[in-house]
């Protein structure tokens, strides 16, 4: 049977399914040596190629679906290489042997906290795509008075640049009070434009000083997770993802030394992020 190309990129770890029909258009794609174009189909036997390299199509059945969370130190960009030479998300991600990591969604540099990657791109690409409704919260520090008023309008929903927008909860964090004129609020929405979280409060006129991302879905970014570093998500929690999204259960583990349960695994893998937080610093000041 056949299928769309970009859902066959897409599952064999190139990029999210919105990212090949850019590159599908972009003529960066080709089946059997003639250009590929948005709508063609194929049945898994032909050679594809994207940028020139030969893709290897797999199965659904194929690749273990993985899903890992990353705790995004501010400074790092979402990209996989910066012009500027600054260091990005992508530099601290374990390697893959037949794949890559795809983000699902992204956070500007100044933003910290929970980041989801995915080697599955037709997972990636239902978590970010705005028909799944796919909650975000986050931490925000916002300078400034504010007023009962400006909590309602930014619930009711203002008008930015490009279109309407509105946070679906606020909630004063009142455990995470900063001196002078800062207060602390757990904001969550369904959308990932960009900067909205910002865009929103400055909306008001009141500034966000800082802010995390501490859940997407119902993925929580663990306290334990210092920044820079990663950890696999298991079986359970990675289905409850593609479950959100009308995926078929994964029904195999990828193979990891990380267990949850055991103590002295925890302890191993706290100590191999610490090497890699500090390798990745040790490079950055060599630059």
């Amino acid at each position: 049977m056949s299928e769309k190309l970009q859902k066959v990129l897409a599952r064999s770890g190139v990029g999210s399914r919105r990212e090949m029909e850019t590159y599908i258009s972009s003529n960066r794609v080709s089946i059997n040596g003639n250009v590929a174009k948005l709508g063609d189909r194929v049945e898994g036997t032909e050679t594809i190629r994207v940028d020139g390299h030969i893709i290897e199509a797999r199965s659904e059945t194929e690749e273990i679906c993985r899903v890992i969370m990353y705790n995004k130190p501010e400074g790092e960009m979402c990209t996989r290489k910066d012009p500027k030479g600054r260091p990005t998300v992508y530099d601290r991600l374990p390697k893959l042997k037949n794949s890559r990591w795809i983000g699902i969604g992204r956070l500007d540099i100044n933003t910290s906290g929970l980041l989801l990657f995915t080697n599955d791109g037709e997972l990636a690409n239902r978590l970010m795509h705005p028909s799944y409704q796919i909650e975000r919260e986050y931490s925000a520090r916002v300078f400034g008075d504010v007023q009962p008023e400006h909590l309602q309008n930014l619930i009711k929903g203002v008008e930015l640049e490009d279109g309407l927008a509105k946070f679906d909860k606020i909630k004063a964090d009142k455990s995470n009070h900063d001196e002078n004129s800062n207060s602390w609020f757990n904001v969550s929405l369904k959308e990932g434009r960009n900067r909205e979280v910002r865009r929103l409060w400055a909306s008001q006129e009141l500034t966000v000083s800082r802010l995390i991302r501490i859940r997407y879905a119902d993925v929580t970014l663990e306290k334990r997770l210092m920044q820079g570093g990663w950890k696999e998500l298991g079986l359970e929690d990675l289905n409850a993802l593609r479950k959100k999204v009308g995926l078929d259960r994964e029904l195999r583990e990828f193979n990891t030394s990380v267990t949850v349960d055991n103590a002295q695994n925890r302890r191993v893998e706290h100590a191999r992020i610490k090497r890699a937080v500090r390798k990745h610093k040790q490079r950055r000041i060599t630059k």
